[in-house]
């Protein structure tokens, strides 16, 4: 079975005929939302294959049409919905970039080999993605995502290392 990310969720319709409001939660909202892009609404009940007819960037949103949903009383049941991606549809990155899915779980260990726990989350504040980071104790630290700190990111074997600045623990 095919693994899905979420790349946008579905907030609102918009006019009557059928388009729907969506928050963009990618990176590449240019091509996820593009003319032609294969994505599923997942409703938590059923996914549903759709293709992206047209979509538009309107105040920090997209304004995004399915082939085939034509009116507001087809796609108003997916408000609330996640908008998905296939894992076969995601683009190649290169080498110091990551998904969030591939973060998310990895255990981070610091450059004097101490494990301090596991990646939980990322937040995207601004200038630079922060790590959020469950401790073994219990507790969670906020790891800036930049050169000086995240030294190492091993994929393959879901490791980061990192070198704690002063006054991060």
């Amino acid at each position: 079975m095919a693994q899905f990310f979420n790349v946008g969720k579905i907030v609102n319709t918009h006019g009557i005929k059928g388009e729907l409001k969506v928050l963009p939660l990618t990176d590449f909202p240019e091509e996820r939302f593009a003319k032609g892009s294969k994505l599923v609404i997942d409703t938590t009940k059923q996914i549903i294959p759709v293709v992206v007819e047209s979509a538009r960037f309107h105040k920090n949103m997209y304004v995004v049409q399915f082939e085939g949903f034509n009116n507001i009383n087809e796609v108003e049941q997916y408000k609330g919905s996640m908008l998905k991606v296939s894992e076969e549809y995601q683009t190649e990155l290169s080498g110091d970039e990551f998904y969030f899915h591939q973060i998310v779980g990895c255990t981070v260990i610091t450059d004097e080999g101490e494990e301090l726990g596991t990646v939980k989350e990322i937040l995207t504040p601004g200038a630079n993605d922060v790590w959020v980071v469950k401790m073994n104790n219990g507790k969670e630290i906020l790891l800036p995502y930049i050169d000086d700190v995240v030294l190492h990111v091993d994929i393959t074997n879901k490791k980061v290392t990192v070198h704690l600045m002063e006054g991060l623990i």
